[in-house]
């Protein structure tokens, strides 16, 4: 395989300029399938935890634990670029839009965001905003609230560049094959029993209700995943969210994907560290993606898609 080379970006708050995430890609452009990961962050500044009233059980359950393990393996046996975030979502929530904010939880100061101070989105109000402010079980996750020049911090420091690149990878690919795929990575609490006259879900397939993406992909990664013996459902419960919105476009020939995997597939019986099934996780996504590259570049370079 080609010769790869990673690069840091962005800042996260509170450190010395620690990355708030790195994008590794390969100089030939192996495949038109961008793979980005931004919800598995784990630089926890301490700050932050200082600050979180439940910080073990409330980080467990913002992660998508351990997904960019995943990423990384299907990344290496794929070719494929892959843009990963370092950032917790404790911190901000990449997935979210830069003004979906709870304002109660924010204190007023004199180094504004920029952002309009409107009424909160629907995410917001239920908790989980660009900094999410409460969980199911566990209730508010901070102790104080949050000063307008850190948010501003955070926007700037690692929301605003992650998606600049996350843009800007997507149109070179765009550029070199003539079109592009994200597949945006996350993973999921088992939705419920895998036995049974109704299992849960493997995997769940999400492309905003077709707005997202080119209907024919998510055909395509669906049936791929029934073939390997996979349970996989399209959209219910997990749609997409702002990445997708933001990012996918069909007209343009950029489309967009959001992939749940379910964590009893690749993490322990705790859903706390990686488990048996993380080899067989990998190529099961990896093969999916080298599928869904030959349908985005329409047979072309076909060596190139089949290198490993």
């Amino acid at each position: 395989m080609g010769e790869s080379a990673k690069a840091a970006f962005g800042s996260i708050p509170g450190t010395e300029g620690m990355p708030a995430f790195s994008l590794r890609r390969r100089r030939d452009a192996a495949m038109p399938v961008l793979i980005a990961v931004p919800h598995a962050g784990r630089q926890y500044t301490d700050g932050l935890l200082a600050r979180l009233r439940h910080p073990g059980e409330a980080s467990l359950r913002l992660e998508d634990r351990y997904i960019d393990l995943v990423a990384e393996g299907v990344s290496r046996a794929t070719g494929a670029p892959l843009l990963v975030a370092h950032a917790p979502r404790a911190m901000i929530d990449l997935n979210r839009a830069p003004d979906d904010i709870d304002w109660d939880m924010v204190a007023t100061g004199d180094s504004p965001t920029g952002v309009a101070r409107g009424a909160a989105g629907r995410r917001a109000r239920s908790g989980l905003g660009l900094v999410p402010r409460r969980l199911p079980g566990l209730g508010e996750l901070w102790s104080g609230q949050l000063a307008e020049s850190e948010l501003t911090a955070r926007i700037a420091g690692v929301h605003r560049p992650y998606h600049q690149a996350l843009a800007r990878t997507l149109e070179a690919l765009r550029d070199r094959w003539g079109a592009a795929l994200l597949v945006d990575l996350h993973s999921m609490p088992p939705l419920g029993p895998k036995r049974g006259a109704d299992p849960a879900a493997d995997f769940v397939i999400g492309d905003r209700f077709g707005a997202a993406c080119d209907s024919r992909l998510a055909r395509v990664a669906l049936d791929y995943l029934e073939r390997e013996g996979m349970l996989a459902v399209h959209n219910r419960p997990y749609a997409g969210g702002y990445v997708l919105d933001r990012h996918g476009s069909p007209a343009r020939r950029i489309d967009a994907l959001q992939l749940e995997v379910c964590r009893s597939l690749y993490l322990d019986r705790h859903l706390r560290e990686p488990g048996a099934g993380l080899a067989e996780t990998v190529r099961i996504v990896s093969a999916l993606v080298r599928r869904l590259a030959d349908e985005v570049a329409g047979g072309a370079a076909p060596s190139k898609l089949a290198a490993e």
